[in-house]
């Protein structure tokens, strides 16, 4: 894909635990792609997801916790 990603500010949820497993997302990204990776992993790849799909996945994740 090729989109530079080593001045990328990613982000966890703030409901995640300091040391739990958690995906970050990166914010501020040009384009209709979401970058996702393992927080775990930091320096591993990344999932580029559409927007809609994030937005999608985002809110079934909020309903499902409601």
């Amino acid at each position: 894909m090729g989109l530079e990603l080593s001045e990328a500010t990613w982000r966890k949820s703030t409901y995640s635990a300091a040391h739990e497993e958690c995906l970050e997302v990166a914010d501020l990204i040009p384009g209709d792609l979401i970058p996702v990776r393992d927080s775990k992993v930091p320096t591993g790849p990344a999932l580029f997801l559409p927007a809609g799909a994030w937005a999608t996945f985002v809110r079934a994740v909020k309903a499902d916790a409601a």
